[in-house]
């Protein structure tokens, strides 16, 4: 079956080849590195224990160095899949939300009229380059020095210019042999309402070639040199060629750039990106005309992961930049974000270039924000919060606005951002109370005396709970899972997902938690690669910690059902320690504005889901004996409160 001519190009543009791959193969953390889109794993096309197999993103091509294996992404899926080209070109096209064209029998006569127009186009670009240089050119020609090209830059953008009058452009391809129609076709002329021929659309104008990613020009954008004219900036209408909303300027160069590590730039305009690109930034696109699309977006993530969009310091500056957020929010995903860089007000990048040079651009994309921040700027900016109905208000909109982000991890986070955020606005407007609430409002009462507790004992500060912070019990959590693991690593399979969002505390567990879900599945390893991750050392210190080393399944190494009990309740205690300390935290901030039963009745709920998780599974076989107070007592712990109390009598007689 024939394709239609573009269709697998635009396929293999929305296609990461990273996630195709991603399915079938564990990346190696330590020799990839996500943000240039170069990847490594071990080889799914045959058994390795070493990661040869490579993954060049932006350049949608595999290789495997010890195999040899090497395709693109279609080549990945038949071979994986087992299934033919065109069943690998529907798994694809799924996946991408594109549609596969029915059995096209003059697909290869589209291609060739697509080839016409293509020359068509480029016979365009050479014409309005020779007028650049020519007398009616001269207006022009000032105005490109004036905003400093030199005959460098005129040539590599290969600008022109389209002189005034009607039929300048028509009459040279007519002379050239093409056909009226093909100049219809592409855009460049346009029907007479009035009967005559055919007449220029660019008439008048700085032009400025646009070329899709394989380099081909297939439209122009035209500046106009006449102030009065009615569009400052003018475009190609969408073509068979060109389609504006799948197409950036400069994108060719840039992804070469940003493949080299050049930091992905989006300017507003022509202008600012060949003034970037001259001054030391080459991957810079821009935008053909309209807003940022969602193709578009698309785009700039297969070029980087966090693109930054270079707006302008002023009011529409800031909309534009607002517009983008919203398109940007669904289709978020981990390790594909954005930053914005805000230019000083009253000046785009390359005002600020002519004016203070590329040091001054460079530091204001050192400073780029991140997302969340305009997001919440956008949300709080000139708003006074002084009331609870404004602050609810607040907090139901970001609610809104977090909820468009189709992953739940990467949401979570954006709320957890936003929490924080919101903290810093409201906490230093509360001041210290003490009093009561009197008519005209809270009123401070009378300072109590205050005494400091008396100093810790020896065995108090030998606690690692008492001595470390308020993170010790997670820590201490964490330990006893990731030794339990490393101890018994078939088990780790059962947990992946858990342990895949466990924020480890402490840099050695991170890693070593890392360590274990790359693992799975040559559980055989882990310990080699445990050592390697952290080292023998503390390795060897964190499965002999007092509070891992009594654990039975530490003490008894590779019970697989002990270990997975372990692990199971780790997690249950963990996970309910988190939600206590979450809920803790916002009823802390509300109690502040206003306590009510349904305050204090969600921190009983946490703290019983707490207390819940925190039994031992034969709790329920405990003895029990009624304490003074009436309630029962687990007889174990009573015994060691007794036992506990009289050695404080004893000490305090002692002293």
């Amino acid at each position: 079956m024939s394709l239609p001519p573009g269709f697998l190009d635009e396929l293999r543009n929305r296609t990461s080849l990273t996630q195709v791959v991603g399915r079938k193969v564990m990346w190696d953390n330590r020799k990839s590195n996500q943000g240039k889109g170069d990847m490594w794993a071990p080889c799914p096309f045959h058994h390795e224990k070493t990661a040869s197999f490579h993954v060049d993103d932006r350049k949608g091509f595999y290789h495997c160095f010890g195999c040899q294996a090497s395709g693109d992404a279609i080549k990945f899926v038949r071979e994986t899949e087992n299934v033919g080209f065109m069943e690998a070109i529907e798994i694809l096209a799924q996946e991408a939300g594109m549609e596969v064209p029915k059995q096209d029998p003059k697909a290869q006569q589209k291609a060739d009229r697509r080839t016409q127009l293509a020359e068509v186009m480029e016979q365009a670009v050479q014409f309005f380059r020779l007028e650049l240089k020519r007398g009616p050119a001269a207006e022009a020609r000032a105005y490109l020095a004036k905003r400093g090209l030199g005959q460098g830059a005129l040539d590599r953008f290969e600008i022109g210019f389209a002189p005034p009058g009607w039929e300048n452009l028509r009459e040279h391809l007519v002379q050239k042999g093409v056909d009226p129609e093909l100049m219809l076709a592409c855009g460049l002329v346009k029907k007479s309402d009035k009967g005559r021929a055919p007449y220029d659309v660019f008439r008048n104008r700085i032009m400025f070639p646009i070329r899709d990613a394989r380099g081909r020009a297939i439209a122009f954008g035209g500046r106009a040199m006449d102030p009065d004219d009615n569009a400052k900036y003018l475009n190609s209408p969408e073509t068979e060629l060109f389609d504006k909303s799948r197409n950036l300027y400069n994108m060719r160069e840039a992804r070469a750039a940003s493949g080299k590590g050049q930091r992905l730039i989006v300017a507003e305009g022509y202008m600012d990106v060949i003034a970037l690109s001259e001054a030391g930034f080459p991957a810079s696109v821009a935008p053909l005309g309209t807003a940022v699309t969602e193709p578009q977006m698309q785009l700039m993530w297969r070029m980087s992961d966090e693109p930054v969009i270079a707006l302008d310091g002023d009011k529409a500056g800031l909309r534009a930049a607002y517009r983008v957020i919203d398109l940007a929010l669904p289709l978020l995903e981990a390790g594909k974000g954005l930053r914005f860089a805000i230019m000083p007000e009253g000046k785009d990048p390359d005002d600020l270039l002519r004016a203070e040079g590329p040091e001054a651009v460079a530091k204001v994309l050192d400073e780029a924000i991140p997302m969340v921040a305009l997001l919440w700027r956008q949300e709080t900016e000139g708003r006074v919060f002084d009331s609870p109905e404004r602050k609810a208000a607040l907090d139901k909109q970001l609610r809104a606005r977090i909820a468009r982000i189709a992953d739940p991890f990467l949401r979570r986070h954006y709320g957890d951002e936003i929490k924080e955020l919101r903290y810093q606005l409201f906490r230093p407007q509360r001041g210290g109370f003490q009093g009561g609430y009197q008519k005209g409002g809270f009123q401070k009462g009378p300072r109590r005396d205050w005494k400091a507790p008396p100093p810790p004992t020896a065995t108090a500060k030998a606690s690692l709970l008492a001595s470390g912070d308020e993170t010790a019990e997670e820590r201490l959590r964490e330990a006893v899972i990731l030794a339990a693991l490393v101890t018994c690593p078939e088990v780790a399979v059962e947990f992946d997902e858990q342990l895949d969002s466990m924020r480890c505390r402490d840099p050695d567990h991170a890693a070593l938690r890392d360590v274990i879900l790359r693992a799975i599945g040559r559980e055989s390893d882990l310990r080699d690669m445990a050592e390697g991750a952290i080292g023998p050392e503390a390795l060897e210190m964190l499965l002999s910690a007092r509070h891992v080393a009594v654990v039975p399944c530490i003490r008894n190494p590779g019970n697989a059902a002990q270990t997975r009990l372990t692990v199971a309740e780790e997690f249950a205690k963990l996970e309910a320690h988190l939600g206590w300390q979450a809920e803790l935290t916002e009823a802390t901030e509300d109690m502040e504005d206003l306590a009510d039963e349904a305050l204090t009745w969600r921190l009983a709920e946490a703290a019983k889901a707490r207390a819940q998780a925190g039994r031992l599974k034969d709790e329920d076989d405990a003895e029990y004996v009624i304490g003074a107070n009436g309630a029962q007592v687990d007889r174990a712990e009573k015994n060691a409160l007794d036992s506990l109390l009289s050695q404080i009598r004893f000490d305090k007689g002692q002293g």
